[in-house]
């Protein structure tokens, strides 16, 4: 459980990350392939139904969205070489990273490009790997499957009576939020501007890497020492 209390900027940063991961993941859906990006469970469906059907070339290309975002985690992994959530680690790098990755993914998109998806599948893999606990929670930040079962538990040990750990719960209403209004937003960008709204969540998500960054480095060299 969490052992303390939820700082204010791991909130609003895990809504902004998964509010940038539902609206990638509501474009992929509308896209050519209709292509989950941001989770895998159903890209492994996708390539598991096409090899039953033998069309092996969607086969190929959902393989290819499963290997980026797995090199995405890879990449995560080289980049902060840490699994505990905590301020100072080098996560302004890695947003910025997957800023570059959307960004890309977006240009090679409208162009009509199958790289666009392996480009955005890597950055959500990136995002996804960015931060795995905080204080014994395990924060999720481009899917919402985990967190539904966490809540259900939480749910059915309320009904026995027993007292839900509002801290979780908390950061878990918070998550599927950020996730749900990603999407809507994501949906709407879609339809109006097409894949040129992909823009917007990779001009976020490079904007919240470099005020972290800016942040961190204020900390380290003007923060007066106790």
């Amino acid at each position: 459980m969490l052992s303390k209390p939820v700082p204010a900027w791991i909130l609003l940063g895990g809504f902004l990350l998964t509010g940038i991961a539902g609206s990638v993941n509501a474009m992929g859906f509308l896209g050519v392939h209709h292509q989950a990006l941001s989770h895998m469970s159903g890209t492994a469906t996708i390539f598991s139904t096409d090899l039953a059907r033998g069309d092996f070339a969607l086969a190929g290309h959902a393989a290819l969205v499963l290997v980026a975002f797995f090199l995405g985690c890879v990449l995560s992994g080289m980049i902060i070489r840490n699994s505990t959530l905590q301020a100072g680690r080098r996560y302004g790098a890695a947003l910025v990273v997957e800023s570059i990755l959307l960004g890309s993914a977006a240009f090679s998109l409208r162009h009509g490009s199958n790289y666009g998806d392996y480009l955005a599948a890597m950055a959500c893999g990136l995002q996804n790997a960015l931060a795995t606990t905080y204080s014994g929670a395990v924060i999720r930040t481009t899917h919402i499957t985990g967190i539904l079962t966490d809540l259900g538990i939480a749910a059915g040990n309320f009904l026995r009576r027993e007292s839900p750990h509002a801290r979780r719960v908390l950061v878990h209403f918070v998550l599927i939020g950020g996730f749900l209004c990603g999407g809507v937003l994501g949906g709407l960008g879609y339809l109006r501007f097409g894949f040129d709204a992909m823009f917007a969540p990779a001009a976020l998500t490079g904007l919240t890497g470099a005020g972290y960054a800016l942040y961190k480095h204020y900390r380290l060299n003007f923060t007066p020492a106790t």
